[in-house]
């Protein structure tokens, strides 16, 4: 099982900030699908402030390019990701068009 963490932000408005956690309370039927599809078996978002941090478990057979390949061509998951857009911001070091940013792991409790 592999670990990733992941950041992104989100725009700086409270109205904004409350329906993006709503809209993960109701996450539809076919972004679960295609997330457990690509072999991850958890993924946890937690939020401070604007500040939003991603934890994914997945198969040792798990790929950010499947993943994405898969989501370019599946179009509910692009009218999801159109509409959660309006809601995120990069973080100011993404590349342009660039989201979710991988973090780099520092410590590990020994």
């Amino acid at each position: 099982m592999k670990k990733y963490c992941l950041a992104l932000d989100l725009q700086e408005d409270a109205a904004l900030i409350a329906a993006y956690k709503t809209h993960h309370q109701q996450v539809w039927p076919e972004i679960i699908q295609s997330i457990r599809d690509s072999g991850i078996s958890l993924l946890d978002i937690y939020c401070t402030g604007n500040r939003l941090f991603m934890i994914i478990e997945a198969a040792e057979s798990f790929s950010f390019e499947a993943k994405a390949a898969s989501d370019a061509a599946n179009p509910i998951v692009q009218e999801w990701e159109t509409l959660m857009w309006q809601f995120q911001k990069p973080l100011p070091w993404a590349a342009p068009g660039q989201k979710w940013m991988l973090m780099e792991k520092i410590f590990e409790l020994p």
